[in-house]
């Protein structure tokens, strides 16, 4: 994980935007989803990068029928943090609602391996289910970076990320990102807008929410009713 000091600006405050890439074409903005204004992260901080996985799209899109779709993202915003955040998540423990994965294993997870072939992901069961990574210690969380199959262009259904320090969640329990505009996963309706898959990822603000646990949601996709995680990301600053 490389933080770098560029001043930078990104618009719209809403919780999802595009990753940052420490990619040669990173230097463009996106478009982000729900602005309401500017805003850029954490004022005076600095911007956050991560390695991006290569592409590699395998078959036609099949992001089709999903209300509100954003459009798929091509060039990426920045977002800032404060100085001395860091990845806490890397090789950490991950538990999941399904005991056992149809593909891979949850290690994969925060492993730091983010390509989408064949041994890079694991495959959760098909309805509502959930991935939860223990940062041994709670902490504020800044940004949190999902990918969950890069390998072609679908969507991802009831999207939700939260923050707890109770391993249990239920209690105090942040809702920080939430794409599930039916509230088909009786998790609460959600204003964010479904996206589309890329190598980018997806990148939750999280709001510096201090919690010792991070739990994500999804509820199948556009090609098939499974779920799917290649890399979760947490960036923090341990206290």
């Amino acid at each position: 994980m490389k933080i770098t000091t560029l001043p930078t600006l990104v618009l719209g405050t809403a919780s999802l935007l595009m990753f940052s890439a420490c990619d040669k074409d990173s230097s463009t903005d996106a478009t982000t989803s729900g602005s309401t204004g500017p805003g850029i992260g954490t004022p005076g901080g600095v911007e956050l990068t991560t390695d991006l996985p290569k592409e590699v799209i395998e078959g036609s899109p099949k992001p089709k029928n999903v209300p509100n779709l954003l459009p798929e993202i091509k060039k990426f915003p920045k977002f800032l943090v404060p100085e001395g955040t860091v990845l806490l998540s890397h090789k950490k423990k991950v538990t999941s609602s399904d005991d056992f994965p149809i593909l891979g294993d949850v290690t994969l997870i925060t492993d730091g391996e983010k390509e989408t072939g064949e041994g890079y992901f694991l495959e959760l069961i098909e309805g509502t289910q959930w991935v939860q990574i223990d940062l041994e210690k709670s902490a504020p969380i800044y940004a949190i970076v999902v990918w969950h199959f890069h390998g072609e262009k679908r969507a991802y259904h009831d999207v939700i990320v939260q923050i707890s320090d109770d391993p249990e969640f239920k209690s105090g329990v942040k809702t920080v990102y939430n794409n599930d505009y039916d509230d088909s996963s009786k998790l609460g309706k959600g204003s964010e807008r479904p996206y589309i898959e890329s190598r980018y990822g997806l990148l939750v603000n999280g709001q510096g929410t201090k919690g010792r646990y991070v739990r994500l949601y999804s509820r199948g996709n556009t090609s098939n009713e499974m779920n799917h995680y290649v890399e979760v990301e947490v960036f923090g600053k341990p206290e």
